[in-house]
């Protein structure tokens, strides 16, 4: 997740698949882009989801941050993708 930090402007497909970066706004109740976002802006969305709280005078996100988030993200994610299946039978 470095790479959130020094190449900020990469976009988040690269990285996350389009469930999971939906996932990381939804679960934030932020709207979800039709593009993908990029990638420091999902960094930050999970990050928040694993305790973070992004206030002007806090640091960036610590790597147990990033996975607490990411654990929900992923749950998040295999829920949209069971949703979707279970609506194609």
């Amino acid at each position: 997740m470095r790479l959130g930090r020094t190449c900020p402007d990469l976009d988040a497909a690269l990285l996350f698949e389009r469930d999971e970066w939906q996932a990381a706004y939804i679960l934030n109740r932020k709207k979800v882009p039709n593009t993908p976002p990029r990638l420091d802006e999902v960094v930050r969305l999970v990050s928040m989801l694993g305790s973070f709280l992004a206030r002007k005078c806090d640091d960036e996100p610590g790597v147990k941050t990033i996975w607490f988030g990411l654990q929900r993200v992923v749950d998040f994610a295999a829920g949209i993708r069971f949703a979707r299946e279970a609506h194609a039978l």
